[in-house]
C-alpha cells in the first residue's frame, strides 16, 4: 500500500437500511421455531424431566431431551480438543454441569407457541454441590500440561525478589460477558445427510469443521452462511451446544428450525471472559531501572473443558527487564466454558501489568512515562529477535502532547478543576501480529467491475471495506466498482475474523491475487496488436484499462480484451501466505491509551474528561475503519476499567445480573472528548502491505489507564475492577 485510503463503509448503507441479512432473517420457506429449556441447577442431574404437557401444548412438533434425542454419530468418537466446537455434548445424558445448561428443545409453528410450550417443561434434579466462585476455589488451581501452560522463566526466577525496590500486589478482573446487539442464533436445516446453516459464527470454516465432526458427515457437506454479525467480540468463535440442537431438530422434523437465544441466555451459554485472579511482583534500581518481574493468573475454566489464554504473555517481553518469571493456572467451575473476549487474556493482563507499573513509578517518584521509557525493550527478550518494527515512543510522545501530561502531577489529588479532582492515567497495550494462509479470487467482469470472494465474514471491524481500499489501490478501480462476495462456504478459504489476523491474512491474499490478475490482464493485452513490439514492462493498468506508458494513445479496454478472448471473466484464484522471512523476526502491534478524568470527591463520580488513543499499526489501510476500531476499543475499555462485572449468586450458581438494566455495557457518550492517531508507518516484514492488527489492541492498556488515572486524582488504587464509586469515596483526599 502507497497511501492510507479515507473510504466508506462498503456495507453501510446495506446496514443502515436494513438490507443487510442476518442470519435469523433468512427467508426459509416452511420454518419453524425452536426454543431451549435450561437446568434450574448448577451441578448434578436430571431425576425426571416432563415434557407431556409441552407436547400437548398446540402447534407443538417436537420436544427433544436426553432421552428422545438422536444422538450424532461424532457423539461416539474422540473428543476434539477444540476444532471451533468444545466437548459438550448436548442432550447426551442426564448430567447438568452449569446453571442454565440446554436439557430440552422446543419446536413449535409460531414463535409464540414455542415459547408458551417452553414454560410447561418441568424438571426434577438429583443435585451435587457446585463450585463457582474463583476466590474460594483457587486452592484448587491446576496447571495446564501444554506448551502454552508451561511457566516461563528468564534469568533468576522470581528474580524480582532481590531487587532495592520491591513490590507486590495482586489483581482481580470478575467475568466480563460478550452482549452483542445481536442475539446468538441459526436457521437449521437438512438436504439428505447434507447440513446448511446460517449461523452467528467468526469462522465460516470453522463451523463447517466442527459440524462435519459432530454430525460425521464430510466437510464439504456442510454449508455454512454467515456474512453479517451484528456484534460478537468473541463468542462467535465456537461452535455452541444451541447450534448442535438446532441442528438435531431439523434433521428430526425434515424441517428448517430457527433458534434465537434469549438475552439471559447469552450470559450463560456462549462464552465469557474468564474471573482472573493475578498477583505482580516487581523489583527496580532506586534509578528505575526493573530488575525482575514475576506475573502469576489464576483464572476460572469449566469442568468439562480447559480453557487457557495469554494473560501472562505481555510481561516477558513488553519491558527490558532480565529476570522474568510467569505462570498461568486454571481452576475448574461449574459454569460454561469461557471464551476468547475482546483483547482476550492481553486485555486482562495488561490491567495488573500497567496498574503495576504505575505503582512503581509512584513509589520511585518517577514519571509514568518516563519509568517504561527507562525500561523500554529494544528486542524481544521472550524469542530473541529484532522486532519488525516498533514505534511505541512515537506513541508515547503524541499521546502525552495531546492529553496535556504537562499538567500532571506525581502526587495525587493535587489537581483540580472547580470542584473536581483531576488524574491523569495511561496503559500501554500490545498483541501479536499473525497472519493465515487465505485463499482470495479475484475477477474482472464484463460490466466494468471487480469482484473479491473469500469465505471470510465480516463482524464489524470492517472488512469488506479493507478488501475494497486494497483492491482499489492494485488495481486502480473506484470503490463503487468493486464487489465484495464473503462471508459463505464454497467460496475461496477465508480465516476466522479473530485474533487481529484478519488484515494481514485476507487483505495479503487480496493484494496478491489482484496483483496476478494485473499481470494477467496485462499479458493478455500485451499480446494483441496494439501493443504490438512493445515490452510487456511499458505496459500500465488502471481501472480497466492497459496502456503505453510512452504514448497513452496506445490502449486496450478489459471489455475488449474479454470479447477477444472469447471470455465472460478474467479471473485468478490465489493462496496467500506469510515467508520463511517473518520468522525471523518478532511481529507486534502497539498502542497506548491516555485518559484525563474528574473524580467528584462528594459523590464518588468518575467522568472520562478526555481520552487519546494512539496505536502503531503499520501502514493504515483505511482511516475511517482504522479509527472506528480504535474508539470502538477504548469504548470497550471502560466497560473494563467501570462498569462490567457479571455477579453471581453463588448459593445456586447463577447470575443475578443477566440484563441490561443490571449489566452495565458503555456507549461512546461515556467519553466526554475522545481522539485516536496513528504512527502509520509501514512495517517491512508483516505483510505485503506493511501493516499489523488492530481490533485487539485498540482495548488492550485502557483499563489500566483508567485505574491509573482515578488512582491519580484520589489517591485510591483500585485493584479490583469494575472501579465503582462506593470502592473510592470513603477514602478520596479531598
Amino acid at each position: 500500500m502507497s497511501k492510507t485510503s479515507n473510504i466508506n463503509r462498503v456495507d453501510g448503507f446495506a446496514k443502515v437500511t436494513g438490507s443487510a441479512t442476518y442470519s435469523a432473517e433468512y427467508k426459509t420457506p416452511g420454518v419453524v421455531y425452536g426454543c431451549l429449556v435450561g437446568s434450574t441447577i448448577a451441578k448434578g442431574r436430571i431425576k425426571s424431566i416432563d415434557t407431556k404437557k409441552a407436547e400437548w401444548a398446540p402447534g407443538v412438533l417436537a420436544v427433544i431431551t436426553h432421552l428422545n434425542v438422536d444422538k450424532p454419530t461424532g457423539y461416539q468418537k474422540a473428543k476434539d480438543k477444540r476444532n471451533f466446537g468444545q466437548p459438550l455434548q448436548i442432550f447426551k445424558d442426564d448430567s447438568v454441569l452449569y446453571y442454565d445448561q440446554p436439557i430440552a428443545l422446543v419446536i413449535a409453528d409460531t414463535f409464540e407457541r414455542m415459547q408458551y410450550a417452553a414454560s410447561l417443561i418441568k424438571a426434577d434434579y438429583f443435585k451435587e454441590e457446585h463450585s463457582t466462585d474463583l476466590q474460594k476455589a483457587a486452592d484448587k488451581e491446576k496447571k495446564i500440561d501444554t506448551e502454552k501452560g508451561n511457566d516461563y522463566h528468564r534469568g533468576e526466577h522470581d528474580g524480582y525478589k532481590n531487587a532495592a525496590v520491591v513490590l507486590e500486589t495482586e489483581y482481580t478482573i470478575p467475568t466480563e460477558v460478550h452482549n452483542p446487539m445481536e442475539l446468538a442464533n441459526i436457521i437449521a436445516k437438512w438436504d439428505g445427510n447434507k447440513p446448511t446453516l446460517y449461523t452467528k459464527s467468526q469462522g465460516v470454516e470453522g463451523t463447517r469443521r466442527s459440524v462435519a465432526g459432530v454430525f460425521d458427515v464430510p466437510v464439504e457437506d456442510v454449508s455454512v452462511f454467515s456474512e453479517y454479525l451484528g456484534g460478537a467480540f468473541g463468542m462467535g468463535l465456537h461452535t455452541w451446544p444451541y447450534e448442535i440442537a438446532a441442528l438435531m431438530g431439523a434433521k428430526k422434523l425434515n424441517r428448517p428450525v430457527k433458534l434465537v437465544l434469549h438475552r439471559e441466555q447469552m450470559f450463560t451459554n456462549v462464552g465469557f471472559r474468564p474471573f482472573t485472579i493475578q498477583k505482580m511482583g516487581l523489583g527496580a534500581t532506586k534509578a528505575g531501572k526493573l530488575t525482575g518481574l514475576t506475573h502469576e493468573a489464576v483464572a476460572m475454566t469449566s469442568s468439562y473443558e480447559d480453557f487457557m489464554e495469554g494473560t501472562v504473555n505481555m510481561s516477558r517481553f513488553i519491558y527490558d527487564c532480565a529476570n522474568v518469571s510467569t505462570r498461568y493456572r486454571i481452576v475448574p467451575l461449574d459454569t460454561c466454558t469461557p471464551i476468547w473476549m475482546r483483547g482476550p487474556g492481553e486485555a486482562t493482563g495488561s490491567f495488573a501489568l500497567e496498574c503495576a507499573m504505575d505503582e512503581m513509578a509512584y513509589k520511585l517518584n518517577l514519571d509514568p512515562i518516563e519509568f517504561r521509557k527507562l525500561n523500554y525493550a529494544e528486542k524481544d527478550q521472550e524469542q530473541n529477535k529484532p522486532w519488525s518494527s516498533k514505534y511505541l515512543l512515537e506513541c508515547y510522545e503524541g499521546g502525552m502532547e495531546r492529553i496535556g501530561w504537562k499538567n500532571r502531577k506525581n502526587e495525587p489529588g493535587s489537581v483540580k478543576e472547580g470542584n473536581w479532582l483531576v488524574g491523569y492515567g495511561m496503559g500501554t497495550g500490545t498483541f501479536g501480529c499473525y497472519r493465515s494462509p487465505t485463499s482470495v479470487k479475484a475477477k474482472f467482469l464484463p460490466d466494468g467491475n471487480l469482484l473479491l470472494q473469500c469465505s471470510v465474514n465480516d463482524m464489524g471491524p470492517g472488512t469488506a471495506t479493507m478488501m475494497t481500499a486494497i483492491g482499489a489501490e492494485i488495481t486502480g478501480f473506484p470503490a463503487e466498482n468493486i464487489i465484495i462476495e464473503m462471508g459463505k462456504s464454497g467460496l475461496p478459504k477465508g480465516p476466522t475474523q479473530g485474533g487481529s489476523a484478519t488484515t494481514s491474512s485476507v487483505g495479503s491474499a487480496v493484494h496478491d491475487a489482484c496483483n496476478l490478475l494485473v499481470s494477467k490482464a496485462v499479458g493478455l493485452a500485451s499480446e494483441t496488436s496494439t501493443f504490438k513490439g512493445i515490452p510487456i514492462t511499458e505496459l500500465t493498468f488502471e481501472n480497466g484499462v492497459i496502456s503505453s506508458k510512452k504514448n497513452n494513445s496506445k490502449s486496450v479496454t478489459l471489455a475488449s480484451l474479454l470479447t477477444a478472448n472469447k471470455l465472460d471473466e478474467l479471473a485468478v484464484e490465489n493462496l496467500s501466505k506469510a515467508d520463511e522471512e517473518a520468522k525471523k523476526y518478532s511481529i507486534y502491534s502497539f498502542s497506548v491509551h491516555f485518559v484525563k478524568v474528574l473524580v467528584n470527591p462528594n459523590l464518588g463520580k468518575i467522568r472520562l474528561a478526555h481520552v487519546v488513543s494512539c496505536a502503531d499499526i503499520g501502514t493504515v489501510i483505511n482511516q475511517k475503519t482504522s479509527a472506528g476500531q480504535m474508539f470502538g476499543g477504548a469504548v470497550g475499555g471502560i466497560g473494563m476499567g467501570l462498569m462490567e462485572a457479571l455477579e453471581i449468586d453463588h448459593r445456586f450458581g447463577r447470575p443475578i445480573n443477566n440484563n441490561f438494566a443490571d449489566y452495565h455495557v458503555p456507549v461512546n457518550a461515556d467519553i466526554e472528548k475522545q481522539e485516536v492517531f496513528f504512527v502509520n508507518k509501514k512495517d517491512p516484514i508483516s505483510n505485503p502491505m506493511g501493516t499489523k492488527g488492530l481490533g485487539e489492541t485498540a482495548l488492550v492498556g485502557m483499563a489500566p489507564a483508567i485505574a491509573n488515572a482515578v488512582f491519580n486524582a484520589t489517591g485510591k488504587r483500585v485493584r479490583d475492577l469494575p472501579i465503582t464509586l462506593d470502592k473510592i469515596i470513603e477514602t478520596i483526599k479531598v
